[in-house]
C-alpha cells in the first residue's frame, strides 16, 4: 500500500513522517504504521511502544498485565465520593521510562482523575510523543525529562499510589535501577499499600529474573511474578511484570490475567520463593 494511503487510516493526526529515521537526543526513533491504524515505536533499533488508535488496548503484552494490577490497585480510588462524601484524592502514578506513553495513555483513559507523571530521558523524544500521539496534558499526565534513577531519588516518601519502571538501554535494564538501594527509594516514594511494578526481560540462563526476585524480597515484604510458564522456566526469553508491595496484592489479579489472549499467570508463591532463594541481593557499586 503506498505510504499516502497508509497515512490516511492512522488516527493520529500530528504523526511524524514514517518509516525513516528521526533524529532524538540519544539517538534514533522509527515510526510503522500498521494496518489497523496503530503505531510502532523504535528507538534505536529496539521496539519501544506501540500505540493503538484506542488507548486502551495495549498491543505489547507485559503493559496489559500492568493495566490489571493498575485497575486493581486503583479500585476505589479513583470514583468521585458517594453519599454527600469526600471524593478520594485522586490517585498518583509514576512511570519511570516514557517511550511513546502507551500505558499512561491507557490509564488516562480507562481512570482519568489518575495524575500521573512519566520520566523520560530523550528531551526530544518525550517533545514528540505527545503531539505524535495527542496525549493527555497536565495535569493528567506530565512529562519529564529526566534520568530515571536521578528522578527516584529525588522525589519525597510517601508520594504514589502505584510505581511503574520500564526503563531499558537496549534490551536490558540499566543495573542501577535493578538494586536493592532503588528498590529502597521504590518503597520510600510509595504510599502505604502502594504497589511497585517492574517489567524484567531476563535472557534465559542469566539468573537475571531471580536476582531480581531476591532484590525486591530483601526489601518488601511481598513480590510477586507475572509470566508465561515457558518464561518462568527460564526456557525462553520474554518480558515478564515483578509487582512489589509492603502488603498483599489486590484480590483478583489471577482470574483477570486468565482472560488474557496468552497463557499468563501471577507465580504461585512456592515458585515466587524457589526463584528468591536461587538469586542473590544485587547492591549497588
Amino acid at each position: 500500500m503506498p505510504r499516502r494511503d497508509r497515512a490516511r487510516r492512522t488516527a493520529f493526526a500530528h504523526l511524524g513522517p514514517l518509516d525513516t529515521l528521526i533524529p532524538l537526543s540519544t539517538g534514533t526513533a522509527r515510526l510503522t504504521l500498521e494496518n489497523d491504524g496503530s503505531v510502532l515505536l523504535d528507538v534505536n533499533g529496539v521496539p519501544s511502544s506501540h500505540l493503538h488508535p484506542d488507548p486502551e488496548h495495549l498491543v505489547f503484552e507485559y503493559m496489559r498485565w500492568m493495566l490489571l494490577v493498575i485497575d486493581r490497585q486503583l479500585e476505589g480510588l479513583d470514583r468521585p465520593g458517594s453519599g454527600g462524601g469526600p471524593s478520594p484524592a485522586a490517585p498518583q502514578i509514576a512511570h519511570l521510562g516514557g517511550g511513546g506513553c502507551s500505558l499512561p495513555r491507557a490509564v488516562a483513559a480507562r481512570h482519568p482523575r489518575s495524575r500521573q507523571i512519566v520520566v523520560e530521558i530523550d528531551a526530544l523524544l518525550a517533545e514528540q510523543v505527545r503531539d505524535w500521539f495527542d496525549l493527555p496534558r497536565s495535569p493528567q499526565l506530565r512529562l519529564r525529562t529526566d534520568d530515571a534513577l536521578s528522578a527516584l531519588v529525588s522525589w519525597r516518601e510517601d508520594r504514589f499510589d502505584v510505581l511503574v519502571r520500564d526503563v531499558f538501554s537496549g534490551s536490558l535494564t540499566p543495573p542501577e535501577l535493578i538494586t536493592a538501594e532503588a528498590a529502597g527509594h521504590a518503597d520510600r516514594v510509595l504510599r502505604e499499600g502502594g504497589l511497585y511494578l517492574a517489567n524484567c526481560a531476563a535472557p534465559p540462563g542469566t539468573g537475571l529474573m531471580a536476582d531480581e526476585v531476591a532484590t525486591l524480597a530483601s526489601v518488601f515484604a511481598h513480590v510477586g511474578v507475572i509470566a508465561e510458564p515457558a518464561h518462568l522456566s527460564g526456557k525462553r526469553r520474554g518480558n515478564c511484570v515483578l509487582v512489589a508491595s509492603q502488603r498483599p496484592f489486590p484480590e483478583g489479579i489471577d482470574r483477570d490475567l486468565r482472560s488474557d489472549a496468552v497463557s499468563v499467570r501471577l507465580a504461585r508463591s512456592a515458585q515466587v520463593e524457589a526463584l528468591a532463594r536461587a538469586g542473590r541481593v544485587l547492591v549497588g557499586t
